[in-house]
């Protein structure tokens, strides 16, 4: 018998709800016969994946935080696990990636044994469900045999480490186990654990990553190795569960969330089973020995039990950026705090509170896993007709009755267009962006294909090398999800838990043309594996422009300066690169696909200093940033300025956190005075920059914020000049800054677009119904001038273009923010 999806029988109203309707327990609805273990064959019984090699065994640090509260100290882990492994044949280990401080990512997994064959069997049954749906769905085999993939990630916030003890208790009472229920999930599923998804954190006891990356809030865009990890882990395992362990929300927070939800999946087919398992999951916390007494309250359930303020929208987080792959995927947040202001309390306290943590850890998991099991057959449709929906290029669904939603609030679906082009040649503002959107694409799984002959799409000839991503393919919302601009939910949400737009088809810095639903589409070309930008640099008598329009342009030009070739700076925001210099651009066009076209005749500018020397008072993320452009940064803040810092040595100061006026000393704010009047340049952003322009009374500007809350995508027109000149035509904000009253030599280098200008995300008027969009409409975001007295150069940023190091293609905007500023007087 085929599989048939649980939501597809009545339009708009699932099957697990006419089931329910109908009085019967929602294990009555297998769709296929029972599941039964892969056929027995002759052979060495091993588990899958293969792996011979024992994991690495770190030294003892005797500092690791996880032995306070009493649990696994980071380097105890692969002991443990080794251990395991040596004495069962149901675990495998394998290392899927290192941290940023080069700590092993361990990913187990614990399954009944296989031969090589079986193994080999479950791999091709895995890629047809992507490759061709529509037969997974008739595959009778498949139906059968196929081992449900359910991956649990634990310990993504390195001070929230109860997930990791939790994973490993189970491996080690699994492995062994004759429990008859054990040994049936371990015959039906895989279960591959990422025991640890940020060492580095759990080490130091602190919720971001060495890098000061929060992990969580990382995963459209992938800047970080252990983030890198934990997606091609989703993608290449290709779960149908997915279980995130967090802390800390008393009682227990089990996922799903409230609304919105993001509007590209198909969450028709996945909030049922959520929901389910989110029952199924209370009711195995209710029954362990801990309640009010051990300061344990009631688990909740956002979807049921709030009214908002814990959403599903943003991909950002690990189960929404999972849903995308067609994965149910919830996370669960242990009761007890051990970190921040309770990690002072008594240690036997703390010890008491992980062991609870632990226990409503490993209770959430095997509940989990025993849904699993127990609506293998539903699960299993539905994710294959998340696929095979994408693929055939069917409208989306609304959630039924099934699951308690208001009936208002259950239309989060968006019009899907019929496909996007990445252009190649003229068409293209950047081919190094658009390599790199590519690739990214790619590495998420998500086809794409590269024009072998040019082809006429919506009206418009496109030529060979472009690249196209057709929406009628399986992971479909995943495509729509990183190339289309995004919903404006202000109308819909009075707040939102974080970021509410994304969007690498309109931040990146590649061109990307959107190809309306309904749209024939009939081209040549073959499937991109990567897509390196070839770099040119063209003939020229006259030295070369290098744009610096791209991250990859601002790397060319530090590289350049390295190799000791003398640069100068062009008023419209480009590099004139000499004619002697020809080996060098050629290298650096190989290296980062940066195209150099020739100067025109009599170009100069200003000499770009050899050692640019940058001084950064921002986030971890912005620093992250320069360094990912090729600059070279030194730390300021409040900190260092009061502990004596000389900027003397700095030719320009980017602020925009952890620099405060008010809480400077006077030799501090005295420095800075000196610095400016010494034609340092400042480049400030948001509040804090605009605050520190006028505490050192700079330039002659009003800076008005909105909400602190509103961020989005905006569309901006950006003026000739040499900050924004050629910039992309949308910026991101978070708590915008935009500027009036500009006062004599002040310039606008790019303003916030007339009309309307949030094209996605969420920002409302504050509660005098003023400082919305409508307000800040055709203002000044972006503004540059020279103090008359000291003549040092200043720009203000009311933009966010370095945020989590996601908006790329605004990456630039900041680069010669600092260079025309360092080329003061």
């Amino acid at each position: 018998m085929p599989l048939r999806p649980s939501a597809g029988a009545v339009p708009g109203r699932g099957l697990l709800a006419v089931v329910a309707a109908a009085g019967l327990a929602l294990g009555a609805t297998v769709l296929v016969g029972a599941p039964s273990p892969a056929p027995a064959t002759a052979g060495p019984q091993v588990a899958a994946p293969p792996s011979e090699q024992a994991l690495p065994e770190p030294p003892v640090d005797a500092s690791d935080a996880a032995l306070r509260p009493g649990l696994t100290a980071y380097h105890d882990v692969a002991r443990r696990l080794n251990a395991v492994a040596a004495r069962s044949d149901r675990v495998t280990t394998e290392v899927v990636g290192r941290s940023g401080e080069g700590r092993d990512l361990v990913l187990v997994t614990l399954t009944a044994p296989e031969t090589p064959e079986q193994v080999g069997v479950q791999e091709r049954m895995r890629a047809r469900i992507v490759a061709d749906p529509a037969m997974a769905a008739l595959d009778r085999a498949l139906a059968r045999d196929y081992r449900l993939p359910v991956l649990v990630s634990a310990n993504v916030h390195g001070d929230e480490p109860e997930g990791t003890d939790a994973l490993l208790r189970l491996v080690e009472d699994w492995a062994v186990s004759d429990d008859p229920e054990v040994m049936s999930t371990l015959e039906t599923t895989r279960l591959h654990l990422l025991v640890t998804a940020n060492p580095d954190g759990r080490v130091a006891r602190t919720r971001a990553n060495a890098a000061g990356f929060d992990l969580n809030r990382d995963l459209v865009t992938a800047s970080q190795p252990e983030t890198v990890a934990l997606r091609d882990a989703i993608v290449r395992l290709q779960p149908v569960m997915l279980l995130d362990l967090h802390g800390y929300v008393n009682g227990t927070l089990v996922e799903p969330t409230t609304a919105p939800w993001t509007d590209t999946t198909e969450l028709d087919l996945l909030l049922p089973h959520a929901w389910a398992n989110a029952l199924g999951v209370e009711e195995a916390l209710r029954s362990l020995p801990h309640d009010e007494a051990d300061g344990v309250r009631t688990p909740q359930i956002p979807l049921r039990d709030l009214e908002g303020g814990w959403d599903g929208w943003p991909p950002i987080f690990t189960p929404q950026y999972a849903a995308l792959h067609g994965v149910v995927a919830q996370t669960v947040e242990v009761p007890l705090r051990i970190n921040a202001s309770e990690w002072g309390r008594p240690e036997e306290e703390l010890r008491r509170r992980a062991a609870i943590n632990t226990d409503v850890a490993e209770a959430a998991v095997t509940a989990t896993l025993r849904y699993a099991v127990e609506h293998r057959a539903e699960l299993l449709a539905d994710h294959v007709e998340v696929f095979r929906r994408g693929a055939a290029g069917e409208e989306q669904r609304r959630p039924g009755p099934e699951v308690p939603v208001p009936v208002g609030e259950r239309d989060w679906t968006t019009d899907l267009p019929r496909a996007y082009v990445l252009p190649a040649g003229d068409g293209q503002r950047s081919a190094p962006a658009a390599a790199r959107l590519v690739d990214h694409l790619v590495a998420n799984g998500v086809e794409v294909l590269r024009l072998t002959r040019p082809a006429e799409i919506g009206g418009t000839v496109h030529p060979a090398g472009s690249h196209v991503v057709d929406l009628h393919q399986a992971r479909r919302g995943l495509a729509a999800t990183f190339l289309g601009p995004g919903t404006d939910l202000s109308p819909r949400i009075e707040a939102m838990y974080d970021m509410s737009a994304w969007s690498h088809g309109l931040l990146w810095g590649a061109t990307v043309v959107t190809v309306p639903a309904g749209t024939d589409l009939e081209v040549t070309g073959e499937p991109v594996a990567t897509a390196a930008a070839p770099g040119s640099v063209a003939p020229s008598t006259r030295g070369w422009l290098l744009p610096l329009e791209d991250p990859a342009d601002v790397q060319a030009l530090t590289d350049l300066l390295a190799d000791g070739v003398a640069l100068e700076w062009l008023d419209d925001g480009s590099v004139l690169v000499p004619t002697d210099a020809g080996t060098a651009a050629r290298a650096v066009a190989r290296e980062h696909g940066v195209e150099l076209d020739p100067a025109p005749a009599g170009a100069s500018g200003e000499a770009v200093p050899d050692g640019l020397r940058l001084g950064v008072a921002g986030t971890p993320q912005e620093r992250w940033a320069c360094a990912e452009m090729g600059l070279t940064v030194e730390t300021v803040g409040t900190a260092e300025l009061n502990a004596g810092l000389d900027l003397s040595g700095l030719d320009a100061l980017y602020v925009s956190d952890g620099l405060a006026w008010d809480e400077l000393g006077a030799a501090a704010r005295a420095e800075l005075r000196a610095f400016v009047a010494d034609g340092g340049g400042l480049v400030g952003r948001g509040r804090a920059g605009a605050d520190l322009d006028a505490a050192l009374d700079l330039l002659d500007v009003r800076a008005v914020q909105g909400r602190a809350d509103a961020n989005g995508i905006v569309a901006v027109d950006n003026a000739d000049g040499p900050v924004a000149g050629g910039a992309p035509d949308h910026a991101f904000v978070y708590a915008p800054v935009w500027f009036t009253d500009l006062g004599e030599g002040v310039v606008a280098e790019q303003r916030l677009a007339a009309g309307t200008p949030l094209v996605s995300g969420h920002w409302r008027p504050d509660r005098t119904g003023s400082r919305g969009p409508d307000e800040a409409a055709g203002e000044a975001l972006v503004v540059r001038g020279e103090d008359a007295s000291t003549g040092a150069r200043v720009v203000l940023l009311g933009s966010d273009p370095l945020f989590r190091a996601h908006p790329k293609g605004t990456y630039a905007t900041v680069a010669r923010a600092l260079l025309w500023s360092a080329l003061g007087d």
